[in-house]
């Protein structure tokens, strides 16, 4: 609908303004439910603000209860709330889950193809049948049937590891505990990316190991930085995300993975390999585990390539004394995953499932993706066709807590640098995920308001607000 608010006898900040007026149209009805309200870029034309004041206001009437988005559709007038929320006079207002549009977590998208989501929803009745015996405590390391289907998807990274040498473990996480656990002790050097995980980091801060993170380019981790740091330190392990690698999408290409397999033979390190995303591209390199499996430790977890829900990965250890230090270790901090949830994962590994789910997630992923590349400014971002999040580098004079601190301010969360850095002083760059539950309209407004502040100084785009 054509509908233009008075904003002239109001002294509220112009954001405020809008949603009050929409507030007060509503209860004139003047607005009904199911209005649509006009498109934020056309509403902003017609008022002469800026884009992101009027996304502001459409934030905050939605914080309050007053209008709801549709993805594809628009924001719409909703019923009239039985409980008016009071506008925040005196702090700059936030929007509550579930709409709060929370870009901050690397999580793949959630399928909505009603034929797909029948097919994975089929695979857990199947399941139930064996309900009685999955309450049961399961073998260390998984079953024999995990194992097997455990076996067949590692065999798409071209991995065909023996029996014993494959755990079926609850989640990434409680991999690298354990992996660490059995192999250093506290005070011992560890080695990663500059840019990594923020789980290492907890995880080697809970143990009491020195994590030194290491000088990267295009390509991943400096190989002179490696050898001289094994040189100098003596480092117990060298954890790697070497696909898509989290925060910078950089995939390591096959040349560098042989420099760096060099360097750990020469010199005796372990190869933590986190292939989190390693199933993601169809035609990623070969992992460590294949080029250097005497040294590696490969976890491939399924909650980036399936769903984030999905708690589980398979390990493959180097050999079979290995094998011993890290079931001890596994034992004693998470005894077994959940057997619902690896009889799960291997119903939809058994039955093709899980692939078309894969399919879902890169299709949707390419999506996305391409729909950041149209809004946000040319050459701000490093990002990959299939990596679920960018790694946004802030032209001057933005400050990544100004720019993190203004998003956060109107709803839209990401991260910051500093959870990542391992090395030396955090960039002035960011991360932004586009998976998860939000959809392509939600992702593309947030993207769009991001892309309308970073064309402004960090002054004026507040001052716009």
């Amino acid at each position: 609908m054509d509908w233009l608010p008075d904003l002239t006898q109001s002294d509220k900040p112009r954001y405020l303004a809008i949603a009050d007026r929409i507030a007060a149209d509503i209860a004139a009805g003047a607005l009904s439910a199911g209005d649509r309200l006009p498109p934020q870029r056309r509403l902003a034309e017609a008022l002469a603000v800026d884009f992101t004041t009027v996304a502001r206001g459409y934030v905050e009437a939605q914080r309050r209860g007053l209008v709801e988005s549709r993805v594809g559709q628009g924001t719409f007038v909703k019923a009239v709330p039985t409980k008016a929320v009071a506008p925040d006079r005196d702090s700059i207002p936030r929007v509550s889950a579930p709409e709060l549009v929370d870009l901050s977590m690397t999580l793949p998208p959630e399928p909505d193809d009603p034929a797909l989501v029948a097919r994975l929803r089929q695979g857990m009745v199947e399941v139930s049948e064996r309900l009685v015996s999955l309450l049961r405590y399961q073998p260390l390391g998984g079953s024999p049937a995990d194992k097997a289907a455990a076996g067949l998807w590692l065999g798409r990274r071209g991995l065909a590891p023996a029996p014993e040498q494959l755990f079926v473990v609850p989640g990434a996480n409680a991999a690298l505990l354990a992996i660490l656990s059995a192999l250093a002790r506290p005070g011992d050097a560890v080695m990663c990316e500059a840019l990594t995980y923020p789980g290492i980091r907890s995880i080697c801060a809970q143990l009491g190991l020195s994590l030194t993170g290491l000088a990267m380019d295009g390509d991943g981790l400096d190989p002179d930085a490696f050898a001289e740091a094994c040189g100098r330190l003596k480092p117990k392990a060298l954890y790697l995300n070497p696909v898509l690698q989290n925060p910078t999408t950089i995939t390591m290409p096959e040349r560098r993975r042989g420099e760096i397999a060099a360097i750990a033979r020469r010199h005796g390190v372990a190869i933590i390999e986190d292939d989190a995303y390693g199933f993601l591209p169809p035609d990623a390199p070969a992992p460590f585990a294949a080029l250097a499996p005497e040294l590696t430790w490969h976890i491939a977890g399924l909650s980036k390539c399936l769903g984030a829900g999905l708690r589980l990965a398979y390990v493959v250890v180097p050999d079979l004394r290995s094998g011993w230090s890290f079931a001890a270790a596994l034992r004693a901090s998470s005894i077994m995953a959940s057997p619902l949830t690896a009889a799960l994962a291997t119903h939809w590994i058994e039955d093709g499932s899980a692939d078309a789910l894969l399919a879902f997630v890169r299709a949707e992923t390419a999506a996305r993706q391409r729909l950041a590349a149209e809004i946000l400014p040319a050459g701000s971002s490093r990002a990959d066709p299939l990596s679920f999040n960018l790694w946004l580098e802030l032209p001057q004079p933005w400050t990544r807590a100004a720019f993190v601190g203004q998003m956060q301010a109107t709803g839209i969360g990401i991260v910051a640098s500093d959870a990542f850095t391992a090395k030396g002083p955090a960039p002035e760059a960011a991360r932004i995920c586009l998976g998860g539950p939000i959809g392509r309209k939600a992702l593309g407004d947030a993207l769009a308001f991001m892309a309308h502040a970073l064309e402004q100084a960090p002054e004026a785009s507040v001052r716009a607000l």
